[in-house]
């Protein structure tokens, strides 16, 4: 199968679906990189180690890095996207499942948003997906449950994990400086912080990054022919995509969630930010490793929920755990089911 920039673009131009489907797969990894991102810089904007747009455009270069180098060190979690749900033997109808999927994405998105239910992208579009692939096959058999286990994998890792090595880090930090010197310490955390910061940004491009290279891998397939991936190689055309579509996205800012982020769910000082920052990019690389899909921003958010545990558990915000349990029983059964109806009407249309 050729896969090649030229020929990628004939067939963009000549299939109005698969052209549907780039727009609205490149959209989404726009709005994750400015929605998404900032999570990964903002303990280190708001324990004013950097300012907001040098953070920005920090986050930006890193989001690159991390979608274009993790995918050709390891793309995981390109074939978990890609081989967790089966769209049949018709190609055709498959890319307008895809579109379908995509398109239920930015439905839910807007809805999730005027009636304040909190969203993740990541989890939109594992459920837009599986809600696609089980209306084009007519039930369950068109969702590999092997691969699917490795979401409820991520849901605990992002949670758990995140918290409990949160905790231990940050718990390890302060006893390894009890006995330092507070000025010391924090100009030594201040540096340690943004680095902890481009690790978080390197890693929210390798974990998120893939996940929609995965979609994107699965549209030139489908136009190709093709019912899978196996076997095709990933061209570095995509990778590089993909990753300058998420930094642009990045680079438009996102200066509230860094506060919400930052701010408004634990206090944080610059060891305490390093330490959430150091953990939650742990378990991002762990996840990514393995091939399982997570939500960084719940990895991150459990991450600083963990840290302020050292200090006391009433110095976190519980409302934020709220929010995420809203995530996970909203966004997959109601992404689910508009994209099993939309990839079912768009079917009928085309």
């Amino acid at each position: 199968m050729d896969i090649s920039f030229s020929v990628f673009l004939d067939n963009m131009f000549s299939s109005p679906v698969l052209f549907i489907t780039v727009a609205l797969t490149l959209g989404v990894i726009f709005v994750n990189g400015w929605t998404d991102a900032p999570n990964a810089i903002a303990t280190c904007v708001t324990t004013r180690c950097m300012n907001v747009r040098s953070a920005i455009l920090m986050s930006a270069a890193f989001n690159f890095l991390g979608v274009f180098i993790m995918t050709q060190i390891n793309s995981s979690v390109v074939s978990t996207i890609s081989n967790m749900v089966d769209f049949g033997g018709n190609s055709h109808e498959a890319l307008i499942a895809l579109c379908a999927a995509l398109f239920s994405i930015v439905v839910y998105s807007v809805g999730a948003s005027i009636f304040g239910i909190p969203t993740s992208e990541s989890h939109s579009l594992i459920a837009g997906l599986t809600g696609a692939a089980i209306a084009i096959q007519n039930g369950i058999g068109g969702v590999n449950m092997n691969e699917w286990a490795k979401v409820l994998y991520g849901l605990v890792l992002s949670l758990l994990l995140g918290f409990a090595s949160g905790y231990l880090i940050c718990r390890l930090v302060t006893l390894a400086c009890r006995n330092m010197d507070r000025r010391k310490t924090n100009s030594f955390f201040k540096g340690a912080q943004i680095f902890g910061a481009a690790a978080m940004s390197f890693m929210h491009g390798a974990q998120d990054g893939q996940k929609f290279i995965g979609v994107l891998f699965l549209g030139l397939a489908f136009s190709h022919g093709q019912n899978s991936v196996d076997g095709i190689l990933i061209p570095v055309w995509l990778m590089l995509l993909c990753s300058v579509v998420m930094a642009a996205g990045t680079s438009v800012g996102g200066e509230k969630i860094i506060k919400s982020v930052g701010m408004d769910m634990v206090k944080l000082e610059k060891y305490q930010g390093f330490s959430a920052d150091l953990s939650a990019a742990f378990c991002l690389l762990l996840s990514s490793l393995f091939g399982i899909p997570v939500s960084t921003t719940h990895t991150k958010t459990s991450a600083i929920m963990g840290v302020g545990a050292v200090k006391r558990l009433s110095a976190i915000n519980f409302s934020v755990v709220k929010d995420m349990m809203l995530t996970w029983i909203f966004t997959f059964p109601g992404c689910g089911l508009i994209s099993f109806i939309m990839a079912k009407l768009f079917i009928a249309i085309f």
